[in-house]
């Protein structure tokens, strides 16, 4: 599987997108409900001037993947360039309830997974979000009983699990498989490999008892699954370019991005500095992200997970915007989505600005870019 620059036809189908969107979940896909986060040290920075708006309402999930929002919510580095305005952080379990949300003004700026970014911005027929930058690249593995499968080939006729049908790691599998010349029906999971649709939190326990032969699914689930035995048979990172794939987004509702661009920028110089100070300081940066999940969720991961899951992700500003297009080519050939219309999904403009007078590199959009 090798990101292609395919370049993507005109004329999304609503119903599939519809539909996809209603089952396609990010990194994770942990249930649907949000609720507010109160793990931020500071959601005001002390003395700031106030913005353009009183208040940024930021979304993200409480999973590793989302690494830049745990860290710069935790620390107050995103809280530190907004001045006075303040933040008002949300926790979501699944990618379409994170859209919706998008949608109805209860946050304004979000990171998500590539296949709710591709099919809230195809449903909305582009007027919804844009893509603004990247935030973590990689973290995906298949885990496998060592005791059933010992290499690749052994798969066929195995039970293995992805989190949610055409999640992005669905997505992932189900395009590994077509490139091995067998066939999955992708809807039904039935086929030479028998896909089983999984709930990342009931995973481990299936595997543990048998019931599943392996998982192709996110950190920190693939490391727990490790912990009860299974054996890394591959990471998806190897399949891509430079060992290189999105995991996480920052999108943000053009609306808020049009009426706020201050804070949008200011949000973005806590996104990148943040980024700086977790790959500058990776095991500070670990513990702080891993005391954020446990106020969020009332439990912290244990060493034997959070070590391997954490070291697996690679926080990056790039959206690594080829491999959002090649991730949306791969759910087309799956049956899961009609070609989508994605000219105009990203805005980089106000990242490169700031990554410029950091003197680094611009990222690019794949041709994906908005005028």
């Amino acid at each position: 599987m090798r990101a292609t620059r395919t370049t993507l036809r005109r004329g999304l189908a609503a119903a599939a997108a519809s539909s996809l969107l209603a089952v396609a979940a990010t990194a994770c896909g942990y249930g649907s409900e949000a609720k507010d986060d109160d793990a931020a040290k500071s959601n005001v920075s002390a003395g700031g001037k106030k913005l353009s708006a009183d208040t940024v309402k930021i979304g993200y999930f409480p999973n590793l993947t989302h690494a830049t929002a745990l860290v710069g919510i935790q620390e107050g580095l995103i809280a530190k360039e907004l001045g006075g305005t303040s933040v008002k952080p949300s926790t979501f379990n699944a990618g379409p309830s994170e859209i919706e949300a998008l949608n109805a003004g209860s946050i304004d700026i979000g990171f998500i997974g590539p296949s709710p970014s591709i099919n809230g911005y195809a449903k909305s027929k582009g007027q919804s979000l844009r893509i603004i930058g990247g935030s973590a690249s990689g973290g995906v593995k298949l885990v496998v009983d060592p005791k059933k499968i010992k290499t690749l080939d052994d798969l066929k006729g195995k039970k293995i699990a992805t989190p949610q049908l055409g999640n992005t790691q669905d997505v992932a599998f189900l395009n590994w498989i077509s490139e091995k010349g067998w066939k999955v029906d992708a809807q039904s999971g039935k086929g030479d490999v028998s896909v089983v649709r999984s709930d990342n939190k009931v995973t481990p326990d299936a595997f543990k008892s048998g019931s599943l032969d392996g998982a192709w699914v996110p950190e920190p689930t693939a490391s727990k699954l490790v912990a009860e035995g299974g054996k890394v048979l591959l990471d998806e990172s190897s399949l891509w370019p430079d060992d290189k794939f999105v995991i996480t987004n920052i999108i943000v509702s053009q609306k808020f991005l049009s009426e706020h661009p201050d804070v949008v920028d200011a949000v973005l110089r806590g996104t990148v500095n943040t980024n700086k100070w977790i790959n500058a300081n990776p095991d500070e940066a670990k513990a702080s992200a891993n005391s954020a999940l446990e106020k969020l969720s009332g439990k912290a991961l244990p060493a034997e997970v959070l070590d391997p899951a954490w070291e697996s992700i690679r926080i990056t500003d790039d959206p690594l915007a080829a491999t959002l297009q090649a991730q949306a080519d791969h759910a087309v050939k799956a049956g899961l989505l009609e070609k989508p219309d994605l000219g105009g999904i990203y805005d980089l403009k106000p990242l490169n600005k700031i990554l410029e007078a950091e003197g680094q590199p611009a990222v690019a959009d794949a041709g994906l870019g908005a005028e």
